[in-house]
């Protein structure tokens, strides 16, 4: 464990892993809308498997920043909505690994906002249902293991958004409190 200093939390190396485990499933879950949408794009696929590296017991590197930024890009040049969300999801992913034990609303993004672009690329494939939505952050919420949850506490709540992703995560995080 790090030194802590003020204003920081306790984190460990297996709770980090808990957090990319979790953002790691719902990358997942909706990688092939971006692969079905741009098959020759391998950059979200190797964040969700730099995640996996790290979630398997690797230690943080290089690749799962790196991985982290290329997904990002890749959604930004996605042609779908569902896509670009999808590879969101997977940078997120990659990313988690590097939450910073600094108690800020922002940072329960690295915790939540994988599952919130989840949950908003499978609304979007279902014709931007937000029932679909909600329904899949409900279901996020259930499989959110304790260790996450006790985690995520140790943060002031998600920051406000006006997007639906924003507010997808608020949904998400007020339900896990």
């Amino acid at each position: 464990m790090a030194r802590i200093g003020p204003g920081d939390l306790a984190l460990t190396m297996d709770e980090l892993r808990v957090v990319a485990g979790y953002t790691l499933s719902c990358a997942e879950e909706v990688l092939p809308l971006f692969e079905d949408a741009a098959p020759d794009d391998p950059r979200p696929r190797a964040a969700v498997q730099a995640a996996r590296v790290f979630v398997d017991g690797a230690e943080r590197s290089r690749l799962q920043r790196v991985t982290a930024l290329d997904a990002h890009r890749a959604a930004k040049v996605a042609t779908t909505g569902p896509g670009r969300h999808a590879a969101h999801a997977a940078g997120d992913a990659a990313a988690s690994a590097y939450l910073h034990p600094i108690a800020r609303a922002t940072q329960v993004g690295h915790i939540l906002r994988a599952a919130a672009h989840a949950a908003r690329a499978l609304e979007l494939a279902a014709g931007d249902d937000p029932a679909v939505g909600d329904r899949h952050i409900e279901g996020a919420r259930r499989r959110a293991p304790g260790a996450l949850v006790d985690v995520l506490r140790r943060y002031p709540p998600a920051p406000a958004g006006r997007s639906r992703v924003a507010q997808l995560m608020i949904d998400l995080d007020t339900g896990l409190r």
